[in-house]
């Protein structure tokens, strides 16, 4: 039987920087067996005696810490040093090494990512204009998009949408219906910003359809589930992407993380042809 870690994710802040190193970590280890303990806002050694003592009471333990605090982090190491609990800082040479390149010194404030400055408000106006233009909701302002997906139903737009908006950019995200007209503040748009098109492989996409119907009872056509339909509307959006000469991501095989990604290196390419 493999062994089972217990993974203590110890940081002075909310943990998603944290969370999202160690979901990039985890992937690269096929036979690993772990379940996840998270201590968000550990910003005293009282907190951390703590957590030291629970975790001596189970096996395989790993802690994995963002403390910006250089003394706190010291104890931190200290005490799981000390009773042979191994132990990674995953920020601290970092925050050093950055600190001597620039010629700075780093200010070890927790949280300093959610600081209320000038680009938390830009991600803040980011997800309320992508909420806002979610599904084509609003389509006469789509210029104002930083980027506008396209797309037939199912194609990852909304998540994606909203994974951009957390990262700073506004998204339109307008469907592609069949046998209906692209809006033509789309294609007025399409000339002032962004659109990337999206389309997915049609046996994952009919999938996908299938399992929405059946977790959400919704009530939809057969032609929405109808292979021949669904391969129709596939090439139909293939198509309109061609004639516009928009970008085309294939989405089937890609998380959302990956398909943003793309996203951005596809806005970053153009852009640098602007």
């Amino acid at each position: 039987m493999n062994k089972i870690y217990q993974v203590y994710q110890v940081s002075d802040s909310t943990g998603e920087t944290l969370d999202r190193i160690f979901l990039a970590l985890k992937a690269q280890f096929d036979d690993f067996e772990y379940k996840t303990i998270h201590y968000a806002f550990t910003r005293t050694k009282n907190q951390i005696d703590k957590i030291i003592t629970k975790s001596k009471t189970e096996d395989n333990v790993i802690i994995l810490y963002t403390v910006v605090d250089k003394e706190l982090a010291k104890y931190l190491e200290e005490k799981a040093n000390k009773n042979n609990i191994p132990n990674f800082e995953v920020l601290g040479n970092l925050i050093s090494d950055f600190s001597k390149l620039l010629k700075q010194k780093a200010s070890r404030i927790p949280s300093g990512q959610h600081t209320l400055d000038k680009d938390y408000y830009k991600r803040i106006e980011a997800v309320q204009f992508t909420m806002s233009h979610d599904d084509g909701k609003i389509i006469n302002d789509l210029e104002k998009s930083d980027v506008i997906l396209v797309g037939v139903s199912r194609t990852s737009k909304t998540p994606t949408s909203i994974y951009l908006a957390n990262r700073g950019y506004k998204v339109a995200n307008v469907p592609i219906v069949q046998n209906k007209e692209i809006p033509k503040y789309l294609i007025e748009s399409a000339k002032k910003t962004f659109v990337v098109g999206l389309v997915c492989d049609a046996n994952r996409l009919l999938d996908v359809r299938r399992n929405r119907i059946q977790s959400m009872h919704e009530d939809r056509p057969n032609s929405y589930t109808n292979e021949k339909e669904v391969l129709n509307e596939l090439d139909n959006s293939k198509k309109i992407f061609k004639k516009y000469n928009w970008p085309v991501i294939d989405v089937t095989r890609k998380s959302v993380e990956e398909t943003a990604a793309s996203i951005i290196k596809t806005l970053d390419i153009l852009s640098s042809r602007w």
